[in-house]
């Protein structure tokens, strides 16, 4: 204890957790008055930093008031009934904490610890807030959890700096309309976990929020005036009351997170569906059908439908994976003559991406059935990633040529029939291409030289594209390497002196036979040759063997190895192989 005093006359700082100490020991709240021999009492600092946390203290006595410049207290995870009335007397203090304990009441002289900027007064047994803390003007962080609080001082408004408001696990019944117009500083409020019967009109006005929790409240509907929550991210509204959400809901235009499972929802908007989500939860609902218009919501990654009477999606659908789903509900969507509302919807999604795309760097319009690509959506000459798979485009437009901080461009599934040299060769830092699911015609035999700094090269499907001497040994980055169903009989010899390729796919083509030089290829990880027609495999494929951890050669009418062999997985075909080769 006393080396710890003494380091702390030198530094400021006390650190006295986990010491199973019952009580603060007096030398603390005197810490200048017992400089030692040994100390120059000119050189001593009082004490502005004091951790107590993880003990069995029952008290601080009011001899806090000794230690004027603390602007640290932490002493939480104890066993305090109450705060003495000294805090107030810290003036300097700025951050609190006196969570995990069995505090009954915070004084009211905490009001006068105004530079007070975080309190963490988390799972005690409060049953109120004081009304001074609303003197804190310089209050920015407050967490008051898992207590028994029932309401929040008006004067609580007057924290025009709190950002970031927990009161999760209280009995509140309502937040009051004045203090949440007036906190329009906050970006994260959590009020789950409550008896909330609604959601005051006036949170238009934090539009800076970016993460708002009301799960497990009573909370019946949604005010219109959500939508001047600009900012939001993250939105947690499931176990509550819902029957319907408002059309405003798709002006958040940033929300990536929307809980909503555990309500009574019987529709989901089709407003809504030009959100920018990437996780949507709609399980537990009443829900008996979706809006096609669903499906363009291509960043969506996750979509839970669990527990619904949905009627019109087959139970393998809503229980199957989320693109699939997604699929299948763009395919209910008009095809003949699209309607107005429609094209409307998808124009909203579009331009909303293209906003999103001046912060995120990526712009992904996938599965929007577009003919062209809109001039209005290169809004940056920064994106690093376009995602334009799925569409009908047939060419690309000028406008990709300035996107020089380009990595990987997905063309994946269009009707894209000529190389595009002349674009990628505008796009220095590309390092990922997929062109599969195109009918393009043969690529120039110097095309590649475009793409020098390739890492993935997806061409499969694109039959008859490549010239009779494809020359990849102009990607010598290349790692991934994808060339299924491109009706190829004899493996391209440029292949093999790709020394860094990791993956290469040759599957679903019409090949008889692989190289003995493939043992080259010595950082395979993956090498795909089923639905060939192969009846052997060179042994040497066997050498591969440290690093070769997948090898697919199904659908080939091989004769040289058992089945038995083959059954057994990679490790034991690649070790037969190998062995063959000691027999030689």
């Amino acid at each position: 204890m006393d080396r710890a005093l003494k380091a702390a006359r030198a530094s400021g700082s006390l650190n006295l957790s986990n010491r199973s100490l019952r009580e603060v020991p007096n030398e603390v709240y005197k810490s200048l008055d017992a400089v030692g021999e040994d100390e120059n009492w000119w050189e001593a600092v009082e004490l502005q930093k004091l951790i107590l946390a993880h003990n069995n203290i029952e008290a601080l006595k009011e001899d806090l008031r000794n230690l004027p410049l603390l602007t640290v207290l932490n002493v939480s995870h104890n066993k305090l009934s109450h705060l003495p009335s000294a805090i107030g007397e810290l003036h300097m203090l700025k951050s609190l904490d006196v969570s995990f304990n069995s505090i009954m009441e915070i004084p009211e002289e905490i009001g006068s610890a105004a530079s007070l900027i975080k309190f963490d007064c988390s799972n005690n047994r409060l049953s109120y807030l004081p009304v001074s803390l609303g003197k804190c003007m310089e209050l920015s962080e407050l967490k008051a959890s898992n207590n028994n609080i029932s309401s929040l001082p008006e004067d609580l408004a007057n924290c025009s700096k709190l950002s970031k408001l927990d009161v999760e696990g209280n009995k509140l019944t309502m937040l009051p309309d004045n203090f949440i117009a007036s906190c329009t500083a906050l970006t994260e409020l959590n009020a789950s976990k409550n008896m909330l019967s609604s959601i005051p009109d006036s949170i238009g006005c934090l539009s800076r929020l970016i993460r708002l929790d009301l799960h497990q409240n009573r909370i019946s509907s949604i005010p219109s005036s959500i939508k001047g929550c600009s900012s939001l991210l993250e939105f947690y509204m499931g176990n509550n009351a819902l029957s319907s959400l408002p059309a405003d809901i798709g002006s958040l235009t940033k929300l990536g997170t929307f809980d909503l499972h555990s309500n009574q929802l019987k529709e989901y908007p089709v407003e809504a569906c030009t959100l920018h989500l990437s996780v949507l939860d709609l399980s537990n609902n009443s829900l008996s059908s979706l809006p096609p218009e669903i499906g363009l919501m291509n960043t969506l990654r996750k979509l839970l439908l669990v527990g619904n009477p949905l009627r019109t999606l087959r139970s393998s659908l809503v229980s199957g994976p989320t693109h699939a789903l997604l699929k299948y509900l763009r395919s209910r969507l008009p095809t003949d003559e699209e309607s107005a509302e429609t094209t409307a919807v998808k124009e909203d999604v579009v331009a909303m991406i293209a906003r999103l795309s001046l912060t995120s760097k990526e712009l992904s319009l996938a599965g929007l059935g577009l003919g062209a690509v809109p001039s209005d959506v290169w809004k940056s000459s920064d994106i690093t990633r376009v995602n334009l798979s799925e569409n009908s485009i047939e060419e690309l437009p000028n406008e990709l040529s300035s996107c020089v901080s380009l990595e990987a461009l997905i063309l994946s599934k269009n009707k894209i029939k000529e190389w595009p040299g002349a674009i990628l060769m505008s796009l220095p830092k590309l390092s990922c291409l997929k062109l599969d699911g195109n009918p393009l015609r043969k690529i120039p035999s110097d095309g590649f030289r475009a793409v020098s700094k390739l890492q993935i090269l997806d061409l499969s499907g694109a039959a008859g594209s490549l010239p009779e001497n494809p020359t990849f040994s102009s990607l010598p980055e290349l790692q991934e390497l994808y060339l299924r169903r491109m009706q190829i009989s004899v493996v391209p010899s440029d292949i093999l002196t790709l020394q860094q390729l990791k993956v290469l796919d040759l599957g679903q083509n019409s090949l008889q036979s692989i190289p003995e030089s493939v043992k080259y290829l010595t950082s395979l990880a993956e090498l795909d040759l089923s639905d060939n027609n192969m009846s052997s495999v060179p042994p040497e494929l066997g050498l591969l063997e440290p690093n070769l951890q997948v090898l697919k050669l199904d659908g080939n009418p091989l004769r040289s190895i058992r089945r038995t062999i083959l059954d057994r997985g990679t490790k034991a075909i690649l070790k037969y192989l190998k062995d063959k080769i000691v027999e030689q």
